[in-house]
């Protein structure tokens, strides 16, 4: 089991008209977050197939991997990562995360990102880990820090992500935006419904991005999203 191999067959099928449509759907032209990106051409569905076929593929050939210049390439090695990281020992948990901290870089767009982070980045990282991660300039790595709570929130913790959120509740990239959005609204789901309302009351909620404050709110009922909305709650 190599990244060689791996790539061969990924090139053997590669299909250049579903490469153009995702590279449009991912926004690889100049001056968008997914600029300079290399797709193949598989969908997910066949990327998973490949990922469960090289499931024992040893961490050096992962890393390999999640190097490589194509988009296709660098999910695969992380769905592998997520398949190892669930099945490990405590020792491989522990390498599998160091070596995705170490490549933050590769992990650069929100598909990778939300691939991943919660089930690697989740039960590992402590929370300066993450707090660093939310600070940098990077938005993948700012994204992984927020998308790594989803981890805590499903254990119904929300401390974390709260902390998390008021680093990047004002984060002016979309991507970012979505994120903390997407985290204050599982809260409110999966945690206290009352300690979202309270959160929302207590950060003047008519003043965070139109984007976040739209997520957060998806699961509540029309009047009191058009409420939200219109600032009068």
């Amino acid at each position: 089991m190599t990244a060689a191999k791996i790539l061969t067959e990924l090139n053997r099928v590669a299909d250049p008209i579903k490469a153009q449509t995702s590279a449009r759907f991912f926004k690889t032209d100049p001056g968008q977050y997914g600029e300079g990106d290399i797709f193949l051409g598989l969908t997910v569905p066949e990327q998973r197939v490949v990922a469960k076929r090289y499931a024992a593929l040893p961490l050096r050939e992962v890393e390999i991997l999640l190097h490589s210049k194509f988009h296709e390439a660098r999910l695969i090695a992380l769905f592998i990562l997520v398949t190892q990281y669930k099945k490990g020992t405590p020792q491989q948990r522990l390498a599998i995360y160091a070596l995705y901290l170490k490549n933050t870089t590769h992990i650069n767009n929100w598909d990778l990102v939300d691939s991943s982070a919660s089930y690697i980045m989740g039960p590992s990282a402590d929370l300066p880990t993450l707090i660093r991660l939310a600070n940098s300039a990077n938005v993948w790595e700012r994204r992984i820090a927020m998308l790594a709570c989803f981890y805590t929130i499903n254990q119904g913790k929300t401390e974390p992500a709260f902390t998390i959120i008021a680093i990047l509740k004002n984060d002016s990239h979309d991507l970012i935006q979505k994120a903390v959005g997407w985290m204050l609204r599982e809260i409110g789901k999966r945690c206290s419904r009352k300690e979202l309302i309270t959160w929302l009351a207590h950060n003047s909620y008519p003043k965070l991005p139109r984007t976040t404050l739209r997520y957060a709110i998806e699961h509540f009922s029309p009047q009191e999203r058009k409420a939200y909305l219109q600032g009068i709650v």
